[in-house]
Formats: C-alpha cells, structure tokens, sequence
C-alpha cells in the first residue's frame, strides 16, 4: 500500500488545506504526520516542543512518517521539516512527491505570525523566510512535481494536482 500522492512544503503552503481538497476530488482519505505525530504523543506539537524539545519531535515524525508511507492509502501530506531527516527523503523515492512551492508574504497571510509553530516564536517573519531557504532545495529534491500555490484557491490546485497524477 502507498498514498495516492504525498505532499510537502513549507509551512502555510497549504498541505493541509490543499490534501483535504485533493482526496475528496479523488475519493480517498486524508492523512497528515502532523496529527498523527500528536495522536502518538498525546498533546499537540507545540507542547512535544516544550516538554521534550525538538529532537524528540524529530524523532517522532520520523517515526509518523514511515508508519504514514506504509500504509496511507490515500492523499499524505507530511509536516514542513520532515524533509530535514535524510531517511524521510529516501523513503519518499518511489513515492509520487507533490511540492507545494509558496513565497514568504503569501505563507504569512496563511498562518499569520507563528501562533501554535513552536519555531516561529520568536521573530516569525525571519524564522520562516530562514526556515524556507533552507528547506526549498530538499523539497525539490524529492519531489516529483512543483505546484506554485501563491494566491491560488486550494479547489484549483486540487484540481491541478489530480491531472498531474493522471499523467
């Protein structure tokens, strides 16, 4: 078993919103790392930050990730650092790998200033410009196509994704 179409991208790219749109389009499930990695836990991601910090994050989604890549049937889309562990990348080789490209303005207005993204606390306009430099080159990496979400409507981009699958 493997998802229909994993995707990946910074935060506010639109993973969650995009994938929900996605699977309904195509009849399948949704499935996100993040919730799963919660659901494992017990609390939300920003207390697993407090509480353990993030190598045990990282841990856990790395964990989440290849239980998500093994039996997601459906649409997956996994959190925006999971591209940072060089075994999330090779597991994702094989996968049909959509990369959900947005720019710095177009993911603030998305999540506005960090509330509840344990690492755009502080200074997060910054973080996120830093944290997206650092993370397009991975994206790209694993990914099998590029969709440019910047002021685009989740149905459409659905839409997009689903003909990209078709080919």
């Amino acid at each position: 078993m493997a998802p229909v179409c994993v995707l990946v991208g910074a935060p506010g790219s639109g993973k969650t919103t995009v994938g929900q749109a996605l699977a309904e389009l195509l009849g399948v499930d949704f499935r996100d790392t993040d919730t799963d990695i919660e659901t494992m836990a017990g609390k939300p991601i920003p207390e697993i930050f407090v509480d353990e910090g993030e190598a045990h994050f990282r841990t856990l989604e790395r964990a989440a990730v290849a239980a998500a890549l093994a039996s997601c049937a459906g649409v997956l889309a996994l959190g925006g650092g999971a591209v940072l562990a060089e075994e999330n990348r090779a597991a994702l080789i094989g996968h049909q790998v959509v990369h959900l490209s947005v720019e710095l303005p177009d993911a603030v207005k998305r999540i506005g200033l960090g509330a509840g993204r344990p690492l755009l606390a502080l200074n997060p306009r910054a973080t996120l410009k830093h944290l997206m430099e650092q993370r397009r080159p991975l994206y790209a990496e694993v990914a099998t196509a590029t969709v440019v979400t910047d002021g685009r409507d989740p149905a459409d981009l659905a839409a997009e994704i689903a003909t990209l699958l078709k080919r």
